[in-house]
């Protein structure tokens, strides 16, 4: 090739590198919310000519939202207006301390959802407590039932289920399953043939054509809910599984907490599922039979906060860093996976410094290995600044928890880690209610009186390949 040709060429090869280049590190400097990363992508842009910014297109821009807004486009919200407006505390002073009106003006304004007084919530531990009181409130069902879960299980209890919806259809009551279609793949076959041989109405949540495509891991409904006669609702972290009755001894054990919950943040509950089931069936549910007048058995305080990829991107983690900082006296973590990102690592280890007792409760068995390593690689700092670890001991744990001074609590379906808190679409409800926190805090205590502490020096003296290990899993935490 001719002299003046290779100069040519290298010349528009020198444009198109500094031209894409440029595109790429304008894109990092303004989207990149945290400054590390967008520095950390500049630099890796213009030291590796072309590779780095083929890179940062491949994996630095945050797919997840953009293609969660596009697939649920501009799907109006569903609103029962005055129905549940009625049941909104008029004077928030009268009815929570100083610093619990804060955070309740902060979930306000950044969950767009009502707090709701006159509800009551009722703990119950695994299937065992769980399943039957679901199962009888969908014998009992006269109008409407929809239930939404992430695992439904061709198990002995997801059959129960799937018969006991089936009679409900054939006594007239209007029927809608909806189920993660990543959650269904955890049976073989699934339990689609049951609810059609039942034939109960349902749907999966974001269908995969193909294993690899990448909304098989990203974009998942995990929200586990079930509302009957738009009154009742049931909802926590439990899925449909045989595993979770616990008394019955399952090869695969695991403990969970759901709730009843009854009131009219129950319609809070229809309309997330109301707007799920439109998005994947282009069907909308209103009406009496789905929103019934509500009803106020209780004096609980609660709020809905959905959570997804979508509108509502980082509303919980707003929220968890928002009780933190008005924590101070203690706080109760418990999660089966804990990779909290840096924002809520130093919230936590700013309340422990504060001087309130910080407890995160873990897992001792967790059925995800590389979780529990990148978790134990990070827990390091967050003990050396005060923050206590719990490691539950027995079977798998999967609670979910978090209160505040004995005044507040949240619970529903999300985990402390980035899929849950920032690729699935979850539901929690806040709480304020100072005998239902005391309550749930003492069920966090009855696990950590019989855990074991996880000290500083364990982790500083832990063999080299294992902080290696831990250390590498770390690396991986935004993709666990």
């Amino acid at each position: 090739m001719p002299e003046a040709d290779s100069s040519i060429l290298a010349g528009l090869f020198a444009v198109f590198y500094v031209s894409l280049a440029i595109a790429a590190s304008g894109h990092a400097i303004l989207k990149k919310e945290d400054s590390r990363a967008a520095v950390a992508w500049v630099g890796v842009i213009w030291l590796a000519p072309l590779m780095g910014s083929l890179l940062y297109l491949m994996f630095g821009i945050n797919r997840i939202r953009r293609r969660a807004a596009e697939l649920r486009g501009e799907m109006p919200r569903v609103d029962q207006g005055s129905a549940v407006r009625a049941y909104v505390p008029e004077d928030m002073g009268r009815e929570l301390p100083r610093e619990m009106q804060a955070l309740a003006r902060l979930a306000d304004r950044v969950s767009r959802q009502p707090l709701l007084t006159g509800n009551r919530l009722t703990p119950l531990s695994n299937g065992d407590e769980a399943y039957p009181r679901m199962l009888e409130a969908i014998a009992c069902a006269r109008q409407s039932i929809t239930l939404s879960t992430y695992i439904f299980s061709n198990d002995a209890v997801g059959r129960d289920f799937a018969r006991s919806l089936g009679q409900a259809v054939r006594r007239g009551v209007s029927v809608r399953v909806l189920v993660d279609a990543v959650g269904l793949r955890y049976s073989v076959p699934s339990i689609i043939r049951h609810l059609r041989r039942e034939r109960v109405p349902y749907a999966r949540f974001m269908p995969t054509r193909t294993p690899l495509a990448m909304p098989f891991m990203n974009l998942r409904n995990h929200r586990k809910m079930l509302v009957v006669d738009g009154l009742l609702g049931f909802s926590g972290g439990m899925n449909i599984a045989a595993g979770n009755c616990v008394e019955s001894q399952p090869r695969h054990p695991i403990r969970d907490l759901h709730f009843a919950i009854e009131g009219p943040v129950v319609a809070e509950l229809q309309t997330v599922f109301a707007e799920d089931w439109a998005f994947a069936c282009r069907e909308r549910l209103n009406g009496e039979r789905w929103f019934p007048k509500p009803y106020a058995p209780g004096s609980t305080l609660s709020r809905v906060i959905p959570d997804g990829p979508d509108e509502n991107l980082d509303t919980l983690r707003q929220v968890i860093v928002g009780a933190l900082s008005v924590a101070r006296r203690h706080v109760r973590v418990m999660t089966p996976y804990f990779l909290p990102d840096a924002t809520v690592q130093d919230a936590l280890k700013t309340a422990a410094l504060r001087g309130a007792t910080v407890d995160v409760v873990l897992p001792l068995r967790n059925n995800l290995p590389m979780v529990d390593w990148a978790c134990r690689g990070q827990l390091e700092d967050l003990l050396h600044w005060g923050v206590r670890v719990w490691y539950s001991p027995g079977d798998f744990d999967h609670s979910k928890l978090f209160t505040v001074d004995g005044r507040w609590s949240m619970v529903g379906s999300a985990n402390w880690d980035p899929r849950s808190l920032r690729l699935n679409f979850e539901c929690n409800l806040e709480c304020y209610d100072a005998r239902l926190a005391r309550s749930l805090e003492r069920m966090v205590d009855q696990v950590t009186a019989r855990a074991e502490p996880l000290e500083l020096a364990e982790l500083r003296n832990a063999w080299l390949p294992v902080r290696l290990r831990n250390g590498i899993a770390r690396l991986m935490s935004p993709y666990l």
